[in-house]
């Protein structure tokens, strides 16, 4: 079998990643909805409608204005399997209605806005401190990059700016040809890593900005009138320290599902990393028929070990004719623009909360 057949073992690797990644946040949001007597579990709740109600709206949108893919990737799909059933002998119009398509995503999407809900609005309250503690100008501009990165990736699928500012800039009455649309895209998965490496590094920042408020606890007592006992005032200090970890990971998990789905988005969806990719990856992966390498590879002797495993090749091609690099353009594209949405989403909401609706 060649190299290029063979499966990339990356790709398990980045599922795997993302699994842990969103059962650590499904894990912190269980247990807001724990808690009783605050209203952590309506909040969850509300956001998660909206974002439902967000993502139907998103999904019934023209790919005029977001250039996913969705529409040409599922169409891919469906005429995929609707060949394979036929090969299959069995008569069918397709696996499932793009109805049913859209509503299973704007489900999963709302699960995602209802999953970093809190970490966008923690996000929020760190970056407004860490603001305040910060003395360099170039600090706090890469604190305001850092904030409004997942703005800017929202904006790399906006097709009226993609295709009419940044792949064909108007010089004059006439428009400049900058770049193809396979260099455009491999820039965008570069652009989207950078910014995750910007986060990451402006992750002591806000961590030091939370750390702070101990500080900020101990200041505020010592303005008010009253007493209070040295247990008490340790119990409160400590309880920021503890509840370092949980803050941590909501920074850290939604920075690890948006750097992880690019990376799936570059293999899956057959892109290249060089700036000026070659012509072939392009376009997805024709469907073509196993190599008769395949059957040469076993002796003769091995009868049914050898159908066997020509069968599970035979099947697994099959499944990779299905899933077409098409199809995983336009679905990860969307994941990726959908998660950076709801950050910044959640996190605007939060500045604003923060800002003018608590007392400082």
């Amino acid at each position: 079998m060649k190299p290029s057949q063979e499966m990339n073992i990356s790709i398990v690797w980045c599922l795997l990643v993302l699994a842990f990644a969103i059962k650590i946040l499904f894990s912190l949001t269980t247990h807001y909805f724990k808690v009783e007597d605050g209203g952590e579990r309506s909040v969850c709740v509300t956001f998660g409608f909206f974002f439902f109600v967000k993502a139907m709206a998103i999904l019934i949108v023209t790919e005029n204005y977001l250039e996913f893919g969705l529409e040409s990737g599922f169409s891919n799909f469906s005429e995929s399997a609707v060949q394979f059933l036929e090969k299959q002998g069995l008569e069918s119009q397709g696996p499932v209605s793009k109805l049913t398509f859209k509503l299973f995503l704007a489900a999963v999407c709302s699960l995602i806005g209802a999953f970093l809900t809190f970490p966008g609005l923690r996000l929020a309250q760190m970056h407004l401190d860490a603001l305040n503690s910060a003395t360099g100008k170039i600090t706090q501009i890469l604190l305001h990059i850092n904030f409004l990165g997942p703005l800017l990736m929202v904006l790399l699928w906006v097709k009226p700016i993609t295709k009419d500012y940044i792949m064909n800039p108007p010089l004059g009455k006439e428009s400049v040809p900058l770049m193809s649309e396979a260099t455009f895209d491999t820039v965008r998965l570069w652009i989207i890593i950078l910014l995750c490496a910007l986060r990451l590094a402006m992750m002591r920042k806000h961590l030091q900005a939370y750390l702070n408020l101990a500080q900020k606890c101990v200041d505020q007592m010592k303005k008010e009138a009253g007493r209070i006992s040295t247990v008490d005032l340790q119990k409160m200090v400590a309880r920021v320290f503890y509840y370092l970890c949980v803050i941590a990971l909501q920074y850290v998990a939604p920075l690890v599902m948006l750097l992880h789905t690019t990376l799936l988005l570059k293999t899956l969806g057959n892109y290249s990393w060089g700036i000026y990719p070659e012509s072939s990856s392009d376009f997805p992966m024709e469907n073509s028929p196993l190599p008769n390498s395949v059957y040469s590879e076993f002796p003769p002797a091995d009868g049914k070990m050898k159908v066997t495993v020509v069968q599970i090749t035979m099947a697994l091609g099959s499944l990779k004719n299905i899933f077409t690099p098409l199809l995983f353009r336009g679905l990860l594209s969307f994941l990726i623009w959908w998660i950076a949405a709801c950050l910044f989403f959640t996190s605007l909401f939060g500045l604003f909360y923060h800002q003018y609706l608590t007392v400082a």
